[in-house]
């Protein structure tokens, strides 16, 4: 099942999109968390000024 999802990704319109993974610190407990999101290759440096 996850060779079908990366060989969508790797096809047409997948390759203008980039896997972001932040690292979050809780604001409850103190542990740090990883966010991961899809977006545009454009928005990926606006996503990670957050």
């Amino acid at each position: 099942m996850a060779k079908k999802t990366v060989a969508s990704l790797q096809k047409g319109e997948g390759r203008t999109y980039s896997k972001v993974i932040k690292m979050v610190k809780s604001p409850k407990t103190g542990a740090y968390i990883f966010q991961e999101e899809m977006v545009p290759n454009d928005k990926v440096s606006e996503v990670l000024a957050k």
